[in-house]
């Protein structure tokens, strides 16, 4: 036919390379494409996919806090808890008795008596009034007295161990002997009359 387009020749289908052992088997890809594979959006288009997953992560990070603080894995601990020195504070803490571990039980113990008593006996009222004020005024000034005494027991030694006193640290430590021993947390990990750790 006159006006019939000629068609090119048919080419040959290019035979298949022989992958060598070991290899992919497809072209490695180029650096533009390759980040573009790791670029992500700036703005997730599933928010609510998003805050669930940041819901978990939180969730699951809280519980390990809170397992590392029973545990004593400082690993996982939250910061304020981390580092030798705290750890040797919290050892200080826990190795001694405290008065204001005991003193404020017996403190809220005693409040109460003192409420419900003139309820019943109203002629104890003031007695039982001078003996709460007695008793809160004297147990808060021997509170006091002991904390200095830990004060310089754990200048000491964190001095010796680490050569200064970090700020905080004292004041760390002193709160923490403030709480009762089994509500501590992180959970004391030696006994009463015990060396700290090292």
């Amino acid at each position: 036919m006159i006006f019939r387009k000629s068609q090119p020749p048919a080419q040959p289908e290019p035979e298949p390379r022989a992958t060598r052992p070991g290899s992919k088997g497809r072209p490695t890809r180029s650096r533009k494409e390759a980040e573009a594979a790791r670029r992500r959006p700036l703005v997730v288009t599933d928010r609510k996919e998003a805050r669930r997953r940041d819901r978990e992560r939180s969730q699951r990070e809280r519980m390990n806090a809170q397992q590392a603080l029973m545990t004593g894995d400082e690993k996982n601990m939250p910061v304020q808890h981390r580092g030798p020195e705290r750890r040797l504070v919290r050892d200080v803490v826990d190795s001694r008795r405290n008065l204001a571990e005991l003193f404020f039980p017996i403190a809220l113990v005693f409040m109460l008596v003192a409420l419900v008593v003139p309820l019943f006996a109203p002629e104890m009222y003031m007695v039982m009034s001078t003996g709460m004020i007695i008793v809160l005024w004297g147990g808060i000034l021997a509170c006091v007295v002991d904390s200095v005494f830990l004060r310089k027991r754990l200048r000491k030694e964190i001095t010796e161990e680490f050569g200064e006193v970090e700020r905080g640290l004292v004041g760390y430590g002193i709160m923490r002997s403030i709480q009762i021993r089994r509500w501590r947390l992180p959970r004391p990990m030696i006994k009463h009359g015990e060396a700290p750790r090292r």
